[in-house]
């Protein structure tokens, strides 16, 4: 039975403190050069495999249920194992050498991460096979939860489009919800045992040179009646992990941005200013993740040497290990890091930048949504393109709707589908938003060509029921004239639906709107631009989308700052529910001066 004074959560603080004081030189050299191998070799090596794999699925995965269909599947589940433990193999590796360079201190800081990264390179396949086994442990784990979940989601909400699930919150909604709980909360008790049964295995497979089956044997006996003792002090610098990034950067934003502004017009001045903010929030970021790793991995090698050999603390290195006239290597070459760091971020900003503005079914913050109303005032607003939905009645009839269902806006539980133009025409859709809007109601299509006829572009999203894409894309074709073609665009969430167009009328500009978009998980070459959910997009997208040559569209934007930020990504559109908001945005950057403009870039880079 362990010392419960000796796992408290202070005693293990002090020991990994003291720990992190004396052995962080060489910490931080391991960690420069593991980062340098993660960045050029491991990584990429594991983008390409993940992407190679979703490739040969061959199925989309734009949105989350489809994520789920394809995790569910055979080889979803194998792409799922695959992904997970090259992102927890990577952690392994790093936590490996670092508990190496802790336990068994040498001399010269450069050659102890050295030869720790060659003794992890000699048990690679003994960490990969041990990463394999504790992530599909865990994933079996959960996949009986998930299985329960979407059986309780399929009979409580399955009937209900999903859309108006997450928009209305219905009772049923909150059932699902609480029905839920008690299994949620009955495999975080599990994960947690099996997680605290196996924390040990790593530095018993690296330091006693075990196999990764009697390593997980090892652990278990270790941790055999010290789980509730364990439990406080590993989760505890997990959360740190999570949270310090954070808070570094809310307190680096509050206290030092706001000194920026004294500075003066002038770019002798301004510019090296900005270099080092930067390089200090590089520097600052490097630190922030480098303490959170090695603090990590020194407790877990505390943890086994308390639990394995009753040993207090980690050893201290020997004196004069780390020579006086490199001293300062490893911080010179962070610091170099955070300057090339910083130059490229600098030199990615342009001064000047436009946007397109996309009413998203029209001007729908202060009008009915999909409404002649919305969209007048959307062409009010100064919109460049009024974004709508179409579909068709029971009757062969374009409509503009989002939902087939009116339940959402009406409370009438009925669909479109079912009904025709004149029965869909007989329904108020602007009465649920406010009585100033009563009378308001479903548009045609062709009424939506007449209203914007050159007053706004057109952004037509394609919404088929089952097995009537052919259809729908017919029919929109057909009033859509020739003459206004060029200022349309074709949208949809199916690339079947986007294919469909392609080859009825391949002159026609089209976008397939997804809510993520996953390396390997989608053919790019049918596609004009993609729209891509706002808080999914990074700068990392917005330089892929123009590389392979198509636009980079953001839905739904709302908020000044995500419309600030979005822009300074360099997206090619913006769609907005208010678009007289990013309109005024819009007029307020353009009135800056090139310094004002620059600052509200770097806040915009620091929040990104």
């Amino acid at each position: 039975m362990p010392n419960e004074m000796s796992l408290s959560p202070h005693s293990l603080l002090a020991a990994v403190a003291s720990s992190l004081r004396e052995h962080w030189r060489p910490l931080v050299a391991y960690h420069l050069f593991f980062t340098l191998l993660a960045a050029t070799v491991l990584l990429p090596a594991s983008a390409n495999a993940l992407a190679a794999l979703l490739k040969r699925i061959g199925r989309p995965v734009l949105t989350n249920s489809q994520l789920l269909d394809v995790v569910l599947s055979p080889s979803g589940l194998l792409w799922l194992l695959a992904a997970t433990g090259l992102t927890f193999l990577l952690l392994f590796l790093q936590q490996a050498g670092m508990i190496l360079m802790a336990v068994r201190p040498g001399g010269h800081r450069y050659r102890v991460a050295l030869e720790a990264l060659w003794a992890v390179a000699r048990r690679f396949p003994g960490v990969a096979l041990l990463t394999l086994f504790q992530v599909g442990a865990h994933l079996l784990l959960a996949l009986p939860l998930l299985l329960a979940l979407m059986g309780l989601y399929e009979a409580l909400l399955g009937d209900l489009p999903s859309y108006y699930v997450w928009q209305v919150r219905p009772t049923e909604l909150w059932l699902f919800f609480a029905s839920g709980l008690l299994p949620v909360l009955i495999w975080l008790w599990l994960a947690a045992r099996l997680y605290l049964r196996w924390s040990l295995a790593l530095p018993v497979l690296i330091l006693e040179d075990l196999s990764p089956r009697r390593s997980l044997a090892r652990s278990h006996a270790l941790t055999l009646g010290a789980k509730r003792y364990l439990a406080l002090p590993i989760a505890v610098p997990v959360g740190v992990i999570i949270v310090l990034p954070i808070l570094v950067t809310a307190l680096f934003d509050v206290l030092i941005t706001p000194l920026l502004l004294w500075l003066p017009e002038n770019s002798a001045v301004l510019i090296p200013a900005m270099l080092g903010y930067l390089t200090t929030y590089g520097v600052l970021t490097l630190a922030v993740t480098f303490i959170g790793v090695a603090a990590n991995s020194l407790l877990v090698g505390c943890l086994y040497l308390r639990l394995a050999h009753r040993q207090p603390r980690l050893p201290t290195p020997p004196a004069n290990a780390h020579p006086g006239w490199v001293a300062w290597g490893a911080e010179l070459l962070v610091l170099a890091f955070a300057i090339v760091q910083a130059t490229q971020a600098l030199n990615s900003f342009e001064i000047r930048d436009r946007v397109v503005i996309t009413a998203h079914r029209g001007s729908s913050w202060t009008a009915p949504e999909n409404t002649l109303a919305a969209i007048e005032q959307a062409i009010d607003d100064g919109a460049d393109y009024v974004e709508f939905d179409v579909r068709l009645t029971g009757d062969g009839a374009v409509v503009v709707s989002h939902d087939d269902s009116l339940r959402r806006l009406t409370g009438l539980d009925r669909s479109l589908s079912e009904m025709t133009l004149v029965q869909a025409r007989r329904i108020d859709v602007g009465s649920w938003f406010d009585d100033a809007y009563a009378g308001q109601r479903i548009p045609t299509f062709k009424e939506v060509l007449d209203i914007t006829q050159g007053r706004a572009g057109l952004y037509i999203e394609l919404k088929p029921g089952p097995d009537e894409a052919q259809e729908l894309v017919t029919a929109v074709l057909e009033k859509l004239p020739e003459a206004r073609r060029d200022e349309a665009i074709m949208a949809s969430l199916s690339p079947v639906v986007i294919n469909e167009v392609n080859r009825q009328a391949p002159q026609m500009r089209t976008t397939l709107f997804a809510q993520f978009v996953l390396r390997g998980g989608l053919n790019m070459t049918t596609i004009d631009a993609l729209g891509l959910r706002h808080d999914r997009v990074t700068a990392e997208a917005v330089k892929a989308a123009h590389h392979y040559g198509y636009q980079l569209h953001a839905w739904t934007v709302n908020g000044r700052g995500q419309m600030s930020r979005l822009i300074d990504l360099g997206v090619d559109n913006i769609i907005t529910d208010r678009p007289a908001l990013l309109s005024e945005v819009l007029a307020e950057r353009e009135a800056l001066s090139d310094g004002e403009l620059l600052l509200v870039k770097l806040r915009n880079w620091l929040h990104s």
